[in-house]
């Protein structure tokens, strides 16, 4: 029996090729991906994202309750939450942060892009590293102005604004007994660390 002919470079790169946010689009259209299915498109790639325990859980609704006492309070309001939604960064990438802020006027009729942003928040209890090492540059590269990780598991938020290139030119560590301000847009109180964080298990 005849072996079959390996596939020529090119149609394995055509076949390898990544996947636009169209494309991963109409894999949800067509029942392929369900809302159930934990994943994000990061560079035309499917990516696992970590189940949500607890902690997690419980932090974003936290941040929540902060950003809703300050925003829903002014008038007119400075911003909108967006809670565990996506935003489109480019043709390839559209990454579900745990919290964004986005612009008050930004439009309603489509999903955000980084236009529209103010803010994004990632919550971490295990994936603190890869929140780092990979969002984070993704965010920057998109001109994300401000981007926090919450740092479940060393008890901190991990601030970075001046987005330039694949990184941000200003970073701070912000304990439990400190205060994280807010971006300048939102002219609004510093959130206590320990109130995002919660209780200390101390």
């Amino acid at each position: 029996m005849p072996t079959a002919s390996p596939a020529p470079p090119d149609l394995l790169s055509a076949r390898q090729r990544p996947l636009t946010v169209e494309e991963y689009h109409r894999m949800a259209e067509a029942g392929i991906l369900g809302e159930d299915d934990r994943v994000e498109l990061l560079d035309g790639r499917l990516v696992a994202m970590s189940p949500i325990g607890p902690a997690h859980l419980h932090c974003v609704n936290r941040l929540v309750d902060l950003f809703a006492e300050q925003l829903y309070a002014a008038d007119p309001r400075p911003a909108r939450l967006s809670v565990q939604n996506p935003i489109r960064l480019d043709d390839t990438s559209e990454p579900e942060p745990d919290l964004t802020l986005l612009r008050p006027d930004a439009p309603q009729d489509d999903i955000p892009d980084p236009d529209d942003v103010l803010l994004v928040v990632e919550v971490a209890e295990t994936s603190a590293d890869y929140d780092r090492t990979v969002k984070q540059p993704r965010y920057a590269r998109a001109d994300i102005p401000v981007y926090w990780l919450v740092d479940l598991e060393r008890e901190s938020v991990e601030a970075a604004w001046g987005p330039s290139g694949d990184t941000y030119t200003e970073r701070r560590r912000y304990g439990r007994g400190d205060h994280v301000p807010l971006p300048s847009t939102l002219d609004g109180k510093p959130l206590p660390v320990a109130d995002i964080l919660g209780a200390s298990d101390a």
